[in-house]
Parts: C-alpha cells; structure tokens; sequence
C-alpha cells in the first residue's frame, strides 16, 4: 500500500450535523486503506450538544479542527468541509496549511477575510434563518428546518435522499449556534500557503462542472473564487448531502483526490 492511502482525512459536516453523518464514507476510507480517518463533531453538536451556548461562534469550530489536526499529530492530511463546514475548513486551513496536503470543499466554497455567512446568504435565506433563531426563544440557536424546506432545496438540494435520510435527520440533527453564521471568518492568508484546493460539485438539481466553467468564462461573480487555475474540480450526480445519498461515491473520490496528491 502506497504512503498515499495512508494520508489521514478530516472531515468536517455542514450545520446541523455532527461525525455521525460520517459514519458511511468513513467506513468506505478505512476498507480503502486510510487508516487515519478523523470524522469531526464540533462543539455544541452531535454527541457535543451539552456543551451548546450562545459563546459557540465560528472560532470555535475552526479551533476544534486545529485541536484534532495538533493532538493527533496529523501531516499532509486532507481537510473536508461540507456545506457549513467549509468555512471551516478555510479557517483551519489558514491557520494550520503546513499540517495539509489539501482542502476539500464538497458543495461549498471559502468565504473571504471579514465576512460571515449571514454577509453573503440571499435575504430570504438570512430571514429564514433569523426567523428559525427567534422562534426557539433563546436568541443563538437554529434549528433544523422542516422536511418540507429541505425538499424545496431551499439549504441544497435534496435530490438522492430517502425516506431513511429524512428520518436520520429528524432524528439526529441537532440546533446549530447562531453565532457561527454571524461571526466574521478572519484570515491571514489570500489562500493557504502550499495547500491544493479542491472543489466537488453536487450536481444533481444545482450547479454541474460545465455550468460553472461557462460562468465563469463569463465573468460571473458568483463563481469568481473558483476562477485561478490551481483549482482541483469535480462532480457528484447527487444532492447537497453526498455522505447521505452517494456515501460510497464520496468516498472513492476523497480516495483518489489523497492518492493524487504530494507523493502519490
């Protein structure tokens, strides 16, 4: 087995989600050879729950995937985030990108220096959002939002989930801190030092790889981070959530984005 498929892989979930929803690309890495597989549940989610509050903000996520990247002693590791989760991961990647070879963003992208996400999210969304906070009373968490708004692909679209993927949700979503979508994402770096970066596309029902290229032909601001050329990009013939509908898939492509990486 090469060093390759050692690389250790960290994955980070979107809102709502803890290293449970994990559960099946992690197992489909290890049967690849990544021993080193490290699904991340971040604080005041998952089996973390207990430690919710309204001091939970985006520094705080990215400082739980330092701390795993520093205790566990982790080099040329492939970083994902999901969704959520690739703020992150741009985060950690600032602030750790000697301890990667890569950063994976599955059907996300980075955020500049000094912008939230609440900065760039459509205003019916930023409502939405505000609307699911106050109605819980507290003022800091989000809830899930209703099966319904998850089938409208109002968050993603929902194209690949089953009935068993709703009722895991339901089940096992947790509220998501507010302040991690208000807080600013602060960098010191345009992009991180040394670090590939990478894109998948969940292209079932939303943006596909010729899409993008046309858009970005074209000048398109929407698009415009994607634009240099050190970009790795690919696709997935699913939904927003990939690890639920296409956990295999996900997994075979993480595997050859770590084996095509520095030394593989």
């Amino acid at each position: 087995m090469s060093t390759a498929t050692r690389k250790p892989i960290v994955l980070v979930p979107g809102a709502w989600l803890g290293g449970w929803a994990w559960r099946d690309v992690a197992m489909r890495l290890r049967r690849l050879g990544h021993d080193d597989v490290h699904p991340v549940t971040l604080t005041g989610l998952g089996e973390r729950v207990h430690l919710a509050g309204e001091q939970v903000d985006l520094e705080t996520h990215i400082a739980d995937v330092v701390g795993v990247l520093d205790f566990e002693g982790l080099e040329d590791a492939v970083l994902v985030g999901h969704s959520y989760g690739g703020v992150v991961v741009t985060g950690v990647a600032d602030r750790r990108p000697q301890r990667l070879d890569a950063v994976v963003y599955v059907d996300t992208g980075p955020l500049p220096d000094g912008l939230a996400i609440a900065d760039v999210q459509p205003p019916e969304v930023r409502e939405r959002t505000r609307s699911d906070v106050d109605r819980l009373g507290d003022g800091w968490r989000w809830p899930l939002v209703d099966r319904r708004t998850l089938e409208q692909g109002t968050f993603g679209s929902a194209a690949g989930l089953q009935e068993r993927h709703f009722r895991l949700l339901e089940q096992r979503a947790t509220p998501h801190p507010d302040a991690t979508l208000t807080s600013p994402l602060r960098l010191t770096h345009a992009q991180p030092p040394g670090v590939r970066r990478v894109g998948v596309l969940c292209a079932a029902g939303g943006l596909d790889l010729a899409m993008m290229r046309d858009l970005i032909a074209h000048g398109d601001p929407r698009v415009s981070v994607f634009a240099d050329e050190d970009w790795e990009l690919y696709e997935l013939p699913t939904g927003h959530w990939p690890m639920f509908s296409m956990p295999d898939a996900l997994a075979d492509l993480l595997h050859g984005i770590a084996v095509g990486g520095r030394g593989g």
